[in-house]
């Protein structure tokens, strides 16, 4: 067989198997619509970053059915998850684990590790922001490395592992804003609106009768671990290496020559972000059974993607800018 030949056989397999998963995909994202109603938009970001091997921050006022997201994505993805709601008086340890000393019957004395909730597939971290930053950063390793150590040793957690976090936002009593490090650790920010009225019906209907909708499993776990080397698979185009490229650093005060973004922004986006933006417009393209990423993938992913991981200056604030009218403005050169 020539090379060109193996090549096409390659794509075409891909094709394959990106049509296979789209149909998983696909009766995922119905699964979960029986139980979450009027967010199809936040049902495919969510699975979008869980594809791009990330971890989620979604923002919204209590009662918008956040918490009940994420325990049915854990449910429909096959994961085993875990829950920790965050208080002012939570300790790293109550995240991690800690060692306890023990005593044999021959009356030798041993530390043994305790697991913490962290130890899970997915992570539900409830109303993150009203945890003391020190509690916060508890997380910081566990997101970045998969592990986490205490006194000394490294410990492994399951594979694979995301964390979807809840936060209510800033202005409400009794929170604290979140670490610039740990919010850039987030693939995407996810902001969950209130529903339209006939979801609003829908809602009030299902779930105050005698009997609640549930979703069923569709993915295993080795499932979606395939998914995601998957994902990293598919081919980009040059072109959207440069969109991705030209958004992120044209949304740094150093390096941009947009006029709002050398005013009002204090810091900008990482090379992290470029990573995110790049894995998440291939999961995006997977999700809707295309063989490569677009533009559009990329003009529809910037905003979630970049808006935790830019600050606006004192200047922009008094002047009512923001974050999303910034990245509007750098997308401008791509519509």
């Amino acid at each position: 067989m020539s090379q060109s030949d193996a090549s096409a056989a390659e794509h075409e397999d891909l094709a394959v198997e990106i049509e296979r998963l789209g149909v998983r995909l696909a009766a995922a994202r119905e699964s979960i619509g029986r139980v979450i109603f009027g967010q199809s938009q936040v049902i495919d970001l969510n699975l979008t970053t869980l594809l791009s091997g990330g971890h989620a921050l979604l923002i919204g006022v209590p009662g918008l059915g956040k918490t009940r997201l994420v325990e049915t994505m854990g449910t429909v993805l096959g994961l085993e998850d875990s829950r920790i709601q965050f208080t002012p008086d939570l300790m790293p340890a109550d995240i991690l684990g800690s060692e306890v000393l023990e005593e044999s019957e021959s009356g030798r004395r041993s530390f043994r590790f305790v697991q913490g909730p962290v130890f899970c597939q997915v992570l539900l971290a409830d109303e993150i922001n009203r945890a003391s930053p020190r509690t916060q950063s508890a997380l910081l390793q566990a997101m970045q490395e998969h592990r986490v150590s205490v006194a000394g040793q490294y410990h492994p957690l399951p594979k694979p592992f995301h964390v979807l976090a809840t936060q209510n936002p800033l202005e409400l009593e009794g929170t604290y804003p979140l670490p610039e490090a740990q919010l850039d650790r987030f693939l995407m920010e996810i902001d969950v609106g209130y529903p339209e009225e006939s979801a609003e019906r829908e809602i009030m209907l299902a779930t105050t009768g005698v009997s609640d909708a549930k979703a069923e499993a569709i993915f295993t776990s080795d499932e979606l671990i395939n998914a995601q080397r998957l994902v990293r698979s598919i081919p980009v185009g040059e072109r959207i290496v440069d969109a991705v490229l030209r958004i992120v650093r044209a949304g740094r005060p150093e390096t941009s020559d947009i006029p709002d973004v050398i005013n009002h922004v204090s810091w900008g986006p990482g090379p992290r972000a470029s990573q995110a933006l790049m894995l998440a417009c291939r999961a995006r393209a997977l999700i809707d059974g295309r063989l490569a990423p677009s533009v559009d993938d990329v003009l529809a992913l910037a905003n979630p993607v970049l808006r935790h991981r830019m600050a606006l200056n004192f200047a922009a604030r008094a002047e009512g800018v923001t974050i999303d009218t910034v990245i509007d403005r750098l997308c401008e050169p791509l519509r």
